[in-house]
């Protein structure tokens, strides 16, 4: 499975434009449904200003920051979950990846048609919703029979066959219920017996609202807007308020002209530095740096990873051969202007095999292989 974020929704919510301007690929984006057949994978890189301020240090030869997947996937109608439309291969697409980011339209526009004839981003979520439940019931239900059959067995194979009924059960009662099964308590030995199952409901996910020019600047007190957020809340989510379309055109301009454009357009920084972290964050990942002459690079781990996992992700001999961790605070390293002086002052830890590595920690691994 991927660990990316598929941007799904219903057609001509926007999510094609806000592929093009995440990944800067000239995807097609049309007013009819189905424009998108097949998944777009875009590699779209993390916006970290601490990586901004190591390479104003350093003066690499290279930068490299961190990146996120993103997948552009079908758009969804009624009836997906029995095959209706592109049905089939959304579902699957969205199988694939790891969270969802989910677009709901806001904005009105009489000449991008709407699938259901007029703007109603409550509506559209739940038409989403519905579908995807819909089919996680059918994939419960259907392990649930194959299960059962082995409940009889004797010894361990029948334990862990009624063991797993039971979490089926809890996971069938509540997506009956319209429940999806991210919020089913299900404790970590229950949710191994049901990984594999990979439930489209049980993904992490993040809500974009899709706005125009026009309701950008009061989106915080836009109608359409606070029905999105009504549906963020409800799912404990995210919501991003984002004017796709001129994310798209910011996307377009030459570097030296995007922060006129944005200023003009009332805008601190593009909408998609906060797509971007927000899903990064929701996968629960975290950056730590290596920095030289050669390169600065921010490296993606996830939370909570010990020091020979986040060398690993630099090259398997490094966590296969990992010894030490030479560990630096960025601030130490931004405040006091080089490894030396941090080494000096007695601020370079050397870190061990359980040491979890800290967001933004500077790093330089000893190994030997």
């Amino acid at each position: 499975m991927s660990l990316g974020i598929g941007i799904v929704g219903l057609p001509n919510v926007g999510k094609s434009t806000l592929f093009n301007a995440l990944s800067g690929a000239s995807v097609l984006a049309a007013n009819y449904p189905f424009a998108t057949k097949d998944p777009n994978v875009g590699i779209v890189p993390v916006p970290d200003e601490r990586l901004a301020k190591l390479s104003a240090m350093f003066k690499p030869k290279k930068t490299t920051p961190a990146a996120l997947e993103f997948v552009d996937i079908a758009g969804l109608v009624r009836g997906a979950s029995k095959g209706e439309g592109l049905g089939n291969q959304f579902l699957a697409n969205i199988r694939e990846v790891s969270a969802i980011a989910h677009v709901l339209r806001c904005f009105h526009d009489p000449d991008v048609v709407h699938v259901d004839g007029d703007v109603d981003p409550a509506r559209d979520a739940t038409v989403i919703d519905t579908e995807l439940g819909l089919k996680d019931l059918e994939t419960v239900e259907k392990r649930r029979d194959r299960t059962i059959k082995m409940t009889k067995a004797a010894g361990k194979p029948g334990e862990a066959a009624r063991a797993e009924v039971v979490v089926l059960d809890k996971l069938k009662a509540a997506l009956n219920a319209g429940m999806p099964a991210r919020k089913v308590g299900l404790s970590d030995d229950e949710r191994a017996l049901v990984h594999d199952l990979f439930l489209l409901t049980d993904k992490p996910v993040l809500f974009v609202a899709n706005v125009s020019e026009a309701q950008l600047a009061s989106a915080d007190r836009d109608p359409e807007v606070a029905k999105a957020r009504a549906v963020a809340d409800a799912h404990n989510a995210p919501l991003i308020a984002i004017c796709a379309q001129i994310e798209a055109e910011i996307q377009q301009l030459p570097i030296e002209e995007r922060a006129g454009f944005l200023d003009s357009a009332g805008l601190a920084e593009p909408g998609l530095n906060r797509l971007v972290r927000a899903a990064y964050q929701l996968l629960k990942l975290q950056s730590y740096f290596t920095a030289g002459e050669d390169e600065c690079r921010a490296w993606t781990i996830p939370v909570g990873a010990r020091a020979p996992q986040a060398a690993g992700v630099i090259h398997s001999d490094f966590e296969r051969g990992f010894i030490k961790a030479e560990v630096m605070a960025l601030a130490d390293l931004l405040r006091l202007g080089s490894e030396t002086a941090v080494k000096e002052k007695g601020l370079m830890r050397m870190e061990g095999k359980e040491y979890v590595v800290q967001n933004g920690d500077v790093v330089n691994f000893r190994f030997n292989v």
